[in-house]
C-alpha cells in the first residue's frame, strides 16, 4: 500500500505594521509642501507693492483713487488753514521723516508761514529717536520754535522713561514746555495704574525743567481718560476728521492733518495750529 506523504504547512509570521507617526514619509512631504506655501504667501505679501507695480498688478484705477484722496485731504489742509489766519501753524517730526532739509523747511501751501516744530525725542525707557539731534540742531538753525516730545509706553516703567528723556533733551531759552505723548492703553495694567505713570512722568520733567509739561493725545483718548483728571494742564489734540473744521476753544495746540506736503521734507507731515498768534506762542516758551 502506498504511503500517502503528509506537507506540513509552513507558519508564514508576519511582521506587525507599525503605525504612522508624526515622521512619517507622507506627513513630512506634507508638511515641507505647508511650509513652502507658507512662506512663498507670506513672501508674497510683505514685497505686495513692490510686486504690485512689478507685474502690473496695481491698475490705474487704484492710483488715482490714491491721487483724489491726497488731493480731498490738500484741499481740506486750505480750508482749515483759510479759518485760522492769524494763528500760528508748525509741524512735528520723528525719525519716520528721514533726512529733512531744514533751510526749506518754511511754509505750507507756499502761503502759511511755519513758526514752530515738535520734534520726537525718546520713545519709551529705551530708544532716542535716531534724527533727533539732526532735527533739534536743524530747527535751531532754521530759526523756527522747537519743542521735544515723548513717546510714551504704558507697559514700561515711568520714571526711567522720564529719566531717558530728561539725558536727551537740553532745553534753551525760547524752546517749548515738553510734551508727552501718550495714544496706547496698557495691556498689562490697570487705567488707575496708567494714569499714576502719567503724573509720575510728568511731575519728574516738570521738577527737572521747571516748567509744566504739555499732554499730546487723540480727542476721544482725551475725553474718556485725562480730561477730567489732567485738568490742570495744557492739551495738545489730534483730530484729522473732516467735521472738525476749528481748534477747540480748551486746546493748547490741534494736529488736524498727517497728510501735508511741506518743502524740504520727503513724504507727508503732521500739520498743527495753536491756539494764538505768534507773539503769544513765544509768550509760552521757556525762560
Amino acid at each position: 500500500m502506498r504511503k500517502q506523504t503528509v506537507r506540513r504547512k509552513t507558519t508564514v509570521v508576519r511582521k506587525s505594521k507599525k503605525k504612522a507617526t508624526v515622521f512619517s514619509g507622507k506627513l513630512v512631504r506634507y508638511s515641507i509642501v505647508t511650509f513652502l506655501i507658507a512662506l512663498l504667501i507670506g513672501s508674497g505679501y510683505h514685497y505686495r507693492n513692490g510686486l504690485a507695480y512689478y507685474l502690473g498688478f496695481k491698475s490705474d484705477k487704484t492710483i488715482r483713487a490714491a491721487r483724489a484722496a491726497k488731493r480731498i485731504s490738500d484741499v481740506r489742509n486750505f480750508q482749515v488753514l483759510e479759518k485760522h489766519q492769524g494763528k500760528s501753524i508748525g509741524i512735528d517730526v520723528s525719525e519716520y521723516q528721514g533726512k529733512i532739509s531744514w533751510s526749506y523747511v518754511d511754509t505750507i501751501e507756499k502761503k502759511y508761514p511755519l513758526h514752530f516744530v515738535f520734534i520726537r525725542a525718546t520713545v519709551g525707557k529705551d530708544h532716542k529717536d535716531r534724527q533727533f539731534d539732526t532735527n533739534w540742531l536743524g530747527a535751531k538753525e532754521n530759526k523756527m520754535i522747537r519743542g521735544a516730545y515723548h513717546y510714551y509706553r504704558p507697559n514700561e516703567n515711568s520714571l526711567e522713561q522720564a529719566e531717558l528723556f530728561i539725558t536727551t533733551v537740553h532745553l534753551q531759552k525760547g524752546d517749548l514746555p515738553p510734551v508727552l505723548d501718550i495714544e496706547k492703553l496698557p495691556k498689562n495694567q490697570s487705567i488707575a495704574n496708567l494714569k499714576l505713570g502719567l503724573k509720575r512722568w510728568l511731575k519728574a520733567v516738570e521738577s527737572h525743567y521747571g516748567v509744566k509739561p504739555i499732554i499730546y493725545t487723540g480727542e476721544r483718548y482725551y475725553d474718556d481718560f485725562l480730561k477730567e483728571e489732567f485738568s490742570d494742564y495744557l492739551f495738545w489734540i489730534a483730530n484729522y476728521n473732516f467735521y472738525r473744521e476749528e481748534i477747540g476753544t480748551d486746546w493748547l495746540f490741534w494736529q488736524f492733518t498727517e497728510k501735508a506736503s511741506i518743502p524740504g521734507i520727503k513724504g507727508n507731515v503732521d500739520v498743527n495750529i495753536y491756539n494764538g498768534d505768534l507773539q503769544q506762542l513765544q509768550f509760552i516758551t521757556v525762560e
